[in-house]
């Protein structure tokens, strides 16, 4: 008994290769990756480090610290939403 389901004339999607994209990264920001706090797709941090309005021409330790704010904005913004206005990380000042 054959699966209908397996044949289909749509085209297939294009598989990610998430460790492929990994390699791909330049090595400062892997090495940041390997000490986020948070989950970052290759993407969103690839993005973020070559985006130019956030200072593409810097050298990697400034991009480094860019994402750092980013992230530590994101970890303030979820503390607030999922503990509370009162929480002392929501309450923490932006650097």
């Amino acid at each position: 008994m054959t699966a209908s389901n397996l044949a289909s004339t749509l085209r297939k999607r294009h598989q990610p290769r998430p460790m492929e994209a990994y390699d791909r990264l330049p090595p400062a920001l892997r090495r940041w990756l390997a000490e986020a706090a948070l989950p970052w797709s290759t993407h969103s941090a690839l993005r973020i480090w070559n985006d130019p309005r956030r200072g593409g021409g810097i050298d990697a330790q400034e991009k480094c610290r860019r994402l750092d704010a980013v992230e530590r904005a994101m970890l303030r913004r979820d503390a607030a939403r999922i503990w509370g206005r009162d929480y002392p990380l929501a309450r923490a000042e932006a650097p």
